[in-house]
């Protein structure tokens, strides 16, 4: 069989045991939809803005820990997907980008959309390739997949010029081995071990990446059963596997101050599948660092490091017991009689069922719905690691997509969800089964809080006017109702249940605007 170098990539990457493709293609792209379209074993996802397609990608890794691949449109397109990537990168997630880009002997013409792709995507990516030929098109996927599964994962691009899809002859390659998962040093853990043993005083356990799985989760309360470590979830974290019957963790506070006086008893932090912690913004007068003064801080695992092989070589270094400290009990807060964000974190921990996944973006009502679900039944819970808002609806969208048999509700808040509405579209399209919750407040909250941190006095009316959705207000339900996602409106704690329990029977996707 002759191949041109799209069809020939797109069955290496298929060989390669990538079968998903998130997509919002151009001309430049016309052989790589043709080719996919000629793959039986890769489904093709339509998105309407490329960050709904990278956001996707990232969620979808973040739930089958192997990549899906985006199909981009060019240097612009790829650049509309920066911002999930950014996310993904920081999440770990593998992500295999594949960029249309002019035919090489028309890039001297310098066409309206001639760009430097490459300078777009090395700030989100972690391996960059440009294709060289129709055959060296197959070479190039098979050495993104290998890029893309570099533990825990990366973001791969390549860049694939229009003739070279177009032409031919060029074949498949064969799939090449995914790199072996790096282990932390022996040193490292024998440090730990040795500070552990000794005189450490009240001791902080700081989980991150692979660390906040539920195996890896496991061996941490094992440790903190031999030291009273307190096990503490990173602020934003990709994954974190929790819920009734799971070990029980706290997650550090955002607002630095609170997370500095949240650290403050602990004289040595121990550092897994993360960083030290560092305060997510500068403030006037405010340290950056968040350890206490004078805290030995030790690193056991970084995220490029096998964290749960890390935390199972201290727990026997230690002779930690069999049995983890402090099991999640299955817990479901009063609700109140006001709809706020701690009710609907109540009526979700009453009434999500067990294997849920929650892609939250509440932003300012992040905190409050990540306590009240603690005791929920056992659930996966993505957050956006990067910080760039955008990431819950199309996250949400991937992992429904790599995840059908399991519920996924998205907690989304109305300002940031406008960036990537087009999400519901996608979601309406392919009938995914995912809750939508907008809490909707008609305001930028968080900025609204973060004016006077960082020292403004007596805003004017001008600058409040940049921090309010309220002139006019965003209409969740008509926006829903628009890309083909039925939804209703909630305003009390009784309407949204109501409205909750019947989306968890829907057949495919449903909004709730809840007016918190």
């Amino acid at each position: 069989m002759t191949f041109n170098g799209a069809e020939a990539f797109v069955a290496t990457l298929c060989a390669c045991g990538v079968d998903t493709c998130f997509a919002n293609p151009g001309t430049s792209e016309m052989q790589l939809v043709a080719a996919i379209d000629r793959q039986p074993g890769m489904r093709a996802v339509l998105g309407l803005f490329e960050g709904v397609v990278t956001g996707a990608a990232d969620g979808y890794a973040r739930m089958t820990g192997r990549p899906a691949v985006t199909l981009l449109h060019l240097g612009p397109g790829l650049a509309n997907g920066l911002a999930n990537l950014h996310n993904a990168r920081r999440a770990g997630s593998p992500v295999i980008n594949m960029v249309g880009d002019h035919a090489t002997y028309h890039l001297h013409f310098n066409a309206p959309l001639t760009s430097d792709a490459v300078g777009v995507a090395r700030p989100m990516s972690d391996w960059v390739r440009v294709a060289r030929s129709p055959r060296d098109l197959a070479q190039a996927g098979a050495e993104a997949f290998v890029a893309a599964m570099e533990w825990p994962g990366q973001v791969a691009t390549v860049i694939v010029p229009a003739d070279h899809a177009w032409s031919g002859p060029a074949a498949p390659v064969d799939p090449r081995p995914a790199p072996p998962v790096p282990r932390a040093p022996a040193a490292a853990i024998a440090e730990v071990a040795e500070a552990l043993r000794g005189d450490a005083g009240p001791v902080a356990l700081l989980l991150g990446g692979r660390a906040l799985r539920a195996d890896a989760l496991e061996v941490a309360g094992r440790i903190a059963a031999a030291t009273g470590a307190k096990l503490i979830c990173e602020t934003f974290a990709a994954r974190v596997e929790r819920g009734a019957g799971r070990v029980a963790i706290d997650k550090l506070p955002y607002f630095g101050e609170v997370a500095s006086e949240f650290l403050a008893p602990y004289r040595t932090i121990v550092v897994c599948g993360t960083e030290p912690p560092v305060a997510f913004f500068a403030y006037p007068d405010k340290p950056g660092a968040l350890s206490p003064p004078g805290a030995q801080v030790l690193r056991l695992a970084g995220l490029r490091e096998d964290a749960h092989d890390a935390l199972t070589a201290l727990a026997d270094a230690l002779e930690a017991p069999a049995q983890p400290v402090d099991l999640q009990p299955r817990h479901v807060p009063d609700a109140g009689a006001r709809l706020t964000p701690e009710a609907i974190g109540a009526v979700l921990a009453d009434l999500m069922p067990a294997g849920s996944i929650v892609s939250e973006e509440g932003i300012s009502a992040g905190a409050a719905l990540f306590d009240a679900t603690k005791g929920a039944a056992p659930h996966d819970w993505l957050m956006v690691t990067g910080g760039a808002i955008g990431q819950g609806l199309p996250v949400a969208t991937g992992a429904a997509v790599a995840c059908p048999d399991r519920q996924v509700i998205a907690l989304q808040a109305d300002g940031s969800g406008m960036y990537t509405c087009q999400a519901l579209w996608t979601m309406a399209r392919e009938r995914l089964k995912v809750v939508t919750v907008v809490l909707s407040n008609g305001s930028y909250a968080i900025l609204n809080i973060e004016l006077g941190r960082v020292g403004v006095q007596n805003a004017g009316p001008k600058a409040l006017s940049m921090l309010s959705l309220d002139n006019p207000r965003l209409d969740w339900c008509a926006l829903a109702a628009g890309m083909g996602v039925p939804a209703e409106r909630a305003d009390s704690v009784a309407a949204f249940r109501a409205a909750f329990a019947r989306a968890l029977t829907a057949p495919g996707p449903m909004l709730i605007e809840a007016m918190v």
